[in-house]
């Protein structure tokens, strides 16, 4: 499996292979036309309390980044579903946030790396 992060608002390109959604919300004013995403895995992204409670507050990351694992661990039918979905090849998490580096896709990406 070859994950790669990428925010939906990017332009799709050939090398993203499958393209899945991780948020549990629809990146505002982005067409499903335009995201070209084969798959909408928001039963894996953090829960709305934990969303609401991070609202990406950087200082917060270390507390957010522990509790979206705790979800990630104890959502096993989800995440085998995700990880069944992905299989061997290329797959591009995709996200809304603007911070690349302290978002749930990120936390995601470690996890699922651990199936390999």
């Amino acid at each position: 499996m070859k994950l790669e992060l990428k925010r939906a608002y990017d332009p799709p390109k050939d090398s993203d292979g499958l393209r899945i959604l991780v948020d549990r919300l629809w990146p505002r004013g982005l067409s499903k036309a335009e995201a070209k995403v084969e798959f909408w895995a928001k039963e894996v992204a953090p829960s709305n309390a934990l969303r609401h409670w991070y609202q990406h507050e950087l200082g917060k990351w270390p507390e957010f980044r522990r509790r979206y694992l705790d979800e990630l661990k104890s959502n096993t039918v989800a995440v085998k579903e995700l990880v069944a979905k992905i299989g061997r090849g290329n797959t591009t998490l995709l996200f809304g946030s603007k911070e690349l580096h302290h978002n749930n896709a990120v936390v995601l990406k470690e996890y699922l790396e651990t199936f390999q």
